[in-house]
Parts: structure tokens; sequence; C-alpha cells
């Protein structure tokens, strides 16, 4: 964690901001609770920010940056990426909480912090890419935006993913990254294999994927 004073007052704000509102929402936390965690006043809360509103904007852009910075990272470092740095950084402030939150509270912002993790997937996929460390594909849109759903997903249920498997993925693992295993270990399986067997894919293709594409350019 990093000492409040390599941090601007802003910047203090905004993560104390992200603190609060991953543990009790933002209409449950008060600009004067933020004020006090980040060691401030209330005054110089609005100073910088204007509104709970727009230091909320700040927070979703700063969280959605984050991914962007370690996932965007990963992929271009390709067979050199360091697993464990990658978890040091997220684990700086409660991303994965507050995103988790975030979704289930809802806001007109909410979409567009959705839609800005697509995007930025959409660019860090293609990265992956041209490193090899992902296989390319002809649905690049579609299949960032059906993956970042689905993580999106797991942060929404995750009380229930670790009752199931006994890992909370909203937990800060930067000091012990292997305590992921039993979610990391199941999911990578599922990338790295697959569920179906080919013969199983290729049914489904000729049955949806393929008629589909057919049916596009009848329709050109």
């Amino acid at each position: 964690m990093r000492s409040s004073d390599d941090r601007t007052t802003a910047a203090r704000i905004r993560d104390a901001a992200i603190t609060e509102f991953a543990a009790r929402g933002v209409a449950g936390t008060s600009i004067r609770t933020i004020a006090a965690t980040a060691g401030v006043s209330p005054g110089l809360v609005i100073h910088h920010f204007g509104s709970k509103e727009d230091l909320r904007v700040a927070c979703d852009e700063h969280v959605a940056g984050i991914i962007r910075d370690v996932k965007g990272g990963a992929m271009a470092s390709g067979g050199g990426f360091d697993v464990t740095a990658a978890f040091r950084a997220v684990g700086e402030i409660p991303a994965a909480k507050y995103l988790a939150r975030t979704l289930v509270d809802g806001s007109p912002h909410v979409a567009e912090l959705v839609d800005e993790i697509v995007r930025d997937a959409v660019g860090y996929v293609a990265t992956g890419v041209e490193t090899g460390m992902i296989k390319p594909t002809e649905h690049e849109w579609g299949r960032a935006a059906i993956l970042t759903i689905w993580s999106l997903g797991a942060l929404v249920l995750h009380e229930h993913l670790e009752r199931l498997i006994g890992v909370d993925i909203t937990a800060d693992f930067s000091q012990d990254p292997t305590a992921t295993t039993a979610y990391m270990a199941p999911a990578l399986e599922i990338f790295s294999q697959g569920v179906f067997t080919e013969t199983t894919v290729q049914l489904m293709r000729e049955a949806f994927v393929s008629q589909r594409s057919a049916q596009e350019k009848e329709s050109v």
C-alpha cells in the first residue's frame, strides 16, 4: 500500500472514496466520511471534485484505468507476464469490491463504465493476439463484450462464488496470489482447454454460427 505522502490530495480523496463506496455504496457514503478517511476537510473534497456524483465518476475512470493498465501490460508482456506484480497493482485499492458494489447499486454512469471497460478490453486483447498470448478471432467486439460481462457477473455474484469454491475474488491477493488457486485453476482450464469436445463445438458452430454468417451475407 502506498503511503499517503506520495499521492496528491485529489488522489488521496479519490482512493478514500473508492474504499468507502466499495464498503457502503454511494448512497450510504457521505462527503464527510470520505473526507475523514482521506484526512482532509469536506470542503476540500468539494473543491477538488465539485460533488459526490462527480467524485464517483472520477472513481469509475480510475478503476477502469487500473484494469486497462494491468491487463494491457499483461498482454504486452507476452511470456514475460509478472502475475505477482499484477496482483500488487490491483491490490493498492479495493478496485474489485468497488466494481462489484457499483454494478449492484447502479447509476446513470454504470453503462458508461461497462462500455469503457469493454472498449479497453478490445484494445488489450488485440495486443494479446499480437504477442501470442491470445488466439485471434473474427468477433473482436463480441468476444471482448462477452468476456467482460462474464467477469463482471462473477464480481456481482462473488459471495456465491466464495460460498461454492472458497475464494472471494474481490479480496486483496497482492501478498499471496496463490490464494486464488481454487478459482484460477478451473478458470485457466476453461480458457485453455475449453469445455466442449471438438465434435460438440462443430455441431454448435454449424447450428448457430455458420447459419448466422450465411444469413448475414445474404442480407448484404
